[in-house]
């Protein structure tokens, strides 16, 4: 057996499956109501590589958030970096890829969100914001605001916010108001709302010619 002194015993791939085990586990179910023995027998793995990975159930908790955004902050890094607003499309429709398997993910993080701050959920979650939040801010005010890539009549916090509700909302929206209105959320619409949506913030927020050369380069 390879590996560091005293890892229980367990397949390459356990790691993985106690992140997307994690997951499932809690979206579905209240953080309490959620034990590590319950995730390592979905995973089908000894409950003691927890402890091995991830320390406890908090460590898991996180650990499951940081993997499921990564992408979105990967893209964070890459538009910030290469100083190419045009990306911005690129991030709604990173975010709506992860989402769209995942469609219960942000109504965790609200949940979670509303604790008391002392929760271990709620720590969890400001820990990994933290983290994005400069990258956010750098993108919306150092890049966009700074190099005038904003429409002249858009203020760079209202438009950060507007982007946030696009992304956020529809996942947020009880299904039965989704209803009313004629809408199955499936992945096939939500696919359109990310083309929409990424429409919406070039026209509506970015600065006529920005707007025009992203849409060119996305044809």
């Amino acid at each position: 057996m390879t590996g560091k002194a005293g890892r229980p015993v367990g397949g390459s791939d356990a790691r993985a499956r106690l992140i997307e085990a994690a997951r499932q586990l809690f979206v579905a179910l209240p953080y309490a109501k959620v034990s590590t023995r319950m995730v390592a027998n979905r995973a089908e793995v000894n409950v003691a590589l927890i402890r091995y990975y991830f320390g406890n159930k908090g460590g898991l908790f996180e650990a499951m958030l940081r993997e499921s955004i990564a992408p979105i902050q990967t893209q964070l890094n890459k538009m910030i970096k290469a100083g190419n607003i045009h990306c911005i499309g690129e991030l709604m429709r990173t975010y709506y890829r992860i989402m769209i398997p995942n469609p219960d993910l942000p109504k965790l993080i609200v949940r979670a969100m509303m604790l008391a701050p002392g929760d271990v959920q709620r720590q969890a979650i400001e820990a990994i914001f933290r983290d994005i939040a400069p990258l956010a801010q750098s993108l919306m005010l150092d890049q966009v605001q700074d190099q005038g890539l904003l429409r002249a009549d858009v203020e760079p916090e209202m438009a950060k916010m507007t982007m946030i509700s696009m992304m956020v909302f529809p996942f947020l929206a009880p299904p039965s108001l989704l209803g009313l209105h004629g809408i199955t959320m499936d992945e096939d619409w939500l696919n359109d709302l990310a083309e929409h949506n990424v429409n919406v913030l070039m026209q509506g927020v970015l600065a006529p010619s920005i707007a025009e050369a992203a849409a060119k380069k996305s044809a």
